[in-house]
């Protein structure tokens, strides 16, 4: 993923609720969400280039997703694919914070990550660019190619429309979606910088990335609410940013 929003117990009618789009070269080769025949219990899309996944959930209530962490001068084209941190977590049962501190100690095997897990009860969050594994607060959080709640004008303007919503009752999958679909650059004088140049930052400061080599692939909207129940919707895009087909799963989560 490359922008995730994320609410964790802000409202008693929700487990969790997340919104996120997914940010890749269009010729990569990718699965849409779907149960995954060799990891019983899993949802989630698959990269079929490298054969891990971007984000996920179980039956179980495991939910893990992963952004890349935006440091060009420090990429290593041979390090481990990224995507296999959120398929072990989601193929496990350790919590949340032992499963971060196992990470922690081979961080240097990949390139730049941010990592949130939630194990069910506890949401944590750890990315080898920033510090130790930590535990995420109750609240609103927003997280995209640097540290979780980093102010950049996507995270934050996201951030308070999905708290908005959340408020109104009004968190619906069309309206997560909607959230998601934003695609207008920032001005200029708020685009960060984080050594891509001006000219791409731009290209990359909506929360929906349109280009026609690299953009948006799929945004995915999660909603567990308290009884247990999940709606997991996918919606896809061509390298237009034309939608291009949803995926829709309901299930209830399993005690283990």
């Amino acid at each position: 993923m490359c922008l995730i929003y994320i609410a964790h117990r802000v409202d008693p009618h929700y487990r969790l609720v997340v919104a996120a789009n997914r940010d890749e070269y269009h010729a990569r080769p990718a699965a849409p969400a779907a149960w995954w025949d060799d990891g019983p219990g899993i949802l989630a899309g698959r990269d079929l280039e490298a054969g891990g996944t971007w984000m996920g959930m179980s039956r179980s209530g495991r939910f893990a997703a992963l952004t890349n962490y935006r440091d060009p001068a420090r990429h290593d084209p041979c390090a481990r694919s990224r995507g296999f941190l959120v398929s072990g977590f989601l193929r496990g049962d350790t919590g949340a914070m032992a499963f971060l501190a196992g990470v922690a100690k081979e961080g240097e095997r990949y390139n730049g990550f941010s990592l949130l897990v939630h194990d069910g009860g506890t949401l944590a969050f750890y990315s080898n660019r920033g510090g130790e594994p930590e535990v995420v607060a109750p609240g609103v959080h927003g997280l995209s190619n640097h540290l979780l709640d980093t102010p950049w004008p996507k995270v934050e303007e996201g951030k308070l429309e999905l708290l908005g919503l959340l408020s109104r009752g009004a968190a619906t999958p069309g309206a997560l979606l909607g959230l998601l679909d934003r695609r207008e650059p920032v001005d200029d004088g708020q685009l960060p910088d984080t050594g891509v140049g001006r000219e791409r930052e731009r290209v990359l400061s909506p929360r929906f990335i349109h280009g026609e080599h690299y953009g948006t692939r799929c945004s995915t909207v999660i909603i567990a609410d308290a009884g247990g129940e999940v709606l997991f919707r996918e919606r896809s895009f061509d390298s237009h940013g034309e939608a291009d087909g949803d995926q829709v799963h309901s299930f209830r989560l399993r005690d283990e």
